[in-house]
């Protein structure tokens, strides 16, 4: 079993940034792909990004390719969501999951608000 738990939420101005951190418990997380997805107030989840479990192949949303990075440090069993150019339409709760594979979503936090202002 593994527990995730998403920080680093908050309210933010359009281009400003923010950095979500994924810590898990449990089990280890380097066995896993992990996925960050968002699901803002009137739509459906939807996926953001995914790492490999040795950090070295990522994807991305092409709504937020170029401004937001994933990335993994296995030693603290943490995973990362930069975001950057923050937009308005960004707003959403964010949820990372870990799975087999990627979009598999096997374990799953309990989500993070991200606000941003206009």
């Amino acid at each position: 079993q593994v527990q995730l738990v998403e920080s680093g939420g908050g309210l933010v101005q359009a281009g400003g940034s923010l950095r979500l951190s994924c810590a898990a418990s449990g089990r280890t997380l380097s066995r896993y792909y992990m996925d960050w997805f968002r699901q803002g107030p009137e739509n459906e989840r939807e996926f953001v990004a995914t790492i490999n479990s040795g950090g070295d192949w990522t994807k991305y949303a092409d709504s937020v390719k170029g401004r937001f990075t994933i990335a993994r440090d296995n030693t603290k069993n943490t995973v990362y969501l930069q975001m950057n150019s923050l937009k308005a339409e960004d707003t959403a709760v964010y949820y990372c999951a870990a799975g087999i594979h990627y979009n598999t979503g096997n374990y799953w936090g309990q989500g993070t608000q991200v606000t941003v202002s206009s």
